[in-house]
């Protein structure tokens, strides 16, 4: 007698588990081969960063908001190298799979759109959360700076690493060559991440630049990690979090809706 399938049912149920988590240990152990690349060397960075602005104009600033000002500049630094980070993930795992003609070994496999997307994803994720959690420490030891509200903060890593993994999925898809990848790189996530309050209060700012400032959503990830760090920001929580979450589903659901037609990665 022969079989009926329930319409959009898979022989092996909706969701592939098996499938799903072999691509989401692909990406893991994609970056924790090279660690020294892609844990270390932001770890490397930041400290890099805080120990140029100390030195160069710590001692001679004031107070920011009311702490010192490389209290301040900590929490920024540290989501700037989580987004970067993510976004190098996806992007690259993308763009060097296409360019060496392996792309058909991610795309062959019985995975929906959604799958490849939470593959991906987790990537992005874990590695952005692994540079966040070194990065805190390192601050935690060096600095004395604990977050205010862990919780919180660790929501706001998880978003920023969710947003930059999006992009670098779209970025990765639609870029062909490594020079339009540093393209996007050089002129859109660089300048989003450095001009969204990483360095300095907004507050400062002149009105039209700052009311630019308020339309990137990395200035309310930036933001909400400064206050679950160190308790103060430059807008309200209530909303900079709802932002950042719309900000993310919309990336992803526009990284899923190029996934499942197939844009740039079938012939």
């Amino acid at each position: 007698m022969q079989e009926t399938q329930t319409m959009g049912v898979r022989r092996f149920g909706r969701v592939n588990w098996l499938g799903l988590y072999t691509l989401c240990e692909r990406e893991v152990r994609r970056f924790l081969a090279v660690w020294t690349q892609t844990l270390l060397a932001p770890l490397v960075t930041a400290g890099l960063f805080l120990l140029i602005f100390s030195i160069a104009i710590g001692s001679r600033r004031a107070d920011v908001m009311g702490v010192p000002f490389l209290t301040f500049l900590a929490p920024g630094v540290l989501m700037m190298t989580v987004i970067q980070n993510a976004f190098a993930n996806t992007s690259s795992s993308i763009l060097i799979s296409k360019i060496q003609g392996n792309i058909v070994d991610t795309l062959m496999p019985p995975l929906s759109p959604a799958e490849l997307l939470v593959g991906y994803m987790a990537g992005a994720v874990v590695r952005g959360v692994a540079v966040a959690l070194a990065i805190a420490l390192a601050l935690a030891l060096v600095i004395g700076l604990v977050p205010a509200h862990p919780l919180l903060a660790l929501c706001y890593v998880a978003l920023g690493a969710a947003f930059l993994g999006g992009l670098g999925i779209l970025a990765g898809i639609i870029a062909n060559k490594f020079d339009q990848m540093a393209a996007i790189t050089n002129f859109i996530v660089t300048p989003l991440a450095f001009l969204s309050g990483t360095f300095y209060s907004v507050d400062a700012l002149p009105e039209v630049l700052y009311q630019l400032t308020r339309l990137n959503p990395m200035f309310y990830l930036i933001d909400g990690l400064r206050y679950a760090m160190i308790g103060v920001s430059d807008s309200a929580v209530s909303l900079g979090l709802p932002i950042c979450i719309l900000a993310t589903a919309l990336v992803l659901g526009v990284s899923w809706q190029i996934l499942r037609k197939g844009y740039r990665l079938k012939a």
